[in-house]
């Protein structure tokens, strides 16, 4: 019922090693058009994570004037003291390899992972971009939010199916054989008669939750409201 992170992720995409040099992993990053690299060992196993945006801290630390003394603004110097950054930001400006550029350990995820853990992943520790690795730790690709987005390009009629099939199909104590189900451009509109409000509700909410679903418009109609028992128990 969800779609994995195998299933829109980049595979085979390019990994460095922590003796890397600099101006190789910049080269890396523009020629695979990616905002990010894996670090990995001799055994291929991801062991750290460079972003363009560790690279420019490089340009963006060079002095223009004599002891101009420049600090990123506050909002950045948040976003790093709550996020997870790995090595200071002038320590990493600093760095002329791989590994001393690379954020470490890397926050890393397995290709059988639902997207929507994927995306709170992501957001828990402030990155765009999440290595998948095997069991063993070794990389078979890589997820951006990029990469995340094609859940909303799924063709209309595989979510519609998805709904009925998986979402309502597997609904073992709602009766849902009266829904009829319309995708249009994501946008999912609901319509049929149900006996109980309770298995409008239901429909409601689990077709909200299938990947790749823009919208619900809820146009169910019911006999009988027994939601306000739901507020006595």
């Amino acid at each position: 019922m969800r779609v994995k992170v195998a299933q829109v992720m980049a595979r085979d995409v390019p990994a460095v090693e922590g003796g890397t040099p600099f101006k190789t992993v910049a080269q890396v990053l523009i020629a695979a058009d990616l905002g990010a690299v894996p670090v990995v060992d001799a055994g291929d196993r991801v062991v750290g994570v460079i972003t363009d945006a560790d690279l420019l801290l490089k340009e963006e630390f060079k002095e223009q004037y004599a002891n101009e003394g420049y600090r990123p603004p506050l909002r950045a110097r948040l976003r790093r003291l709550f996020g997870r950054t790995g090595r200071g930001w002038r320590e990493k400006s600093r760095g002329d390899t791989a590994a001393e550029l690379m954020t470490s350990p890397a926050v890393t995820i397995g290709p059988g992972t639902a997207v929507v853990f994927a995306i709170r992943l992501m957001d828990e520790h402030g990155v765009t971009h999440l290595p998948v690795v095997g069991e063993d730790g070794t990389l078979e690709g890589m997820v951006g939010r990029h990469d995340l987005l094609r859940v909303f390009t799924r063709p209309d009629a595989d979510v519609a199916r998805e709904i009925m099939t998986d979402a309502f199909g597997r609904s073992l104590f709602r009766d849902l054989a009266g829904v009829t189900v319309t995708v249009d451009q994501g946008v999912v509109t609901l319509t049929g008669r149900l006996h109980w409000r309770s298995d409008a509700l239901t429909a409601s909410r689990l077709a909200r939750g299938v990947n790749g679903v823009v919208d619900v418009i809820d146009h169910l109609e019911w006999e009988e409201d027994d939601t306000h028992t739901w507020r006595h128990r």
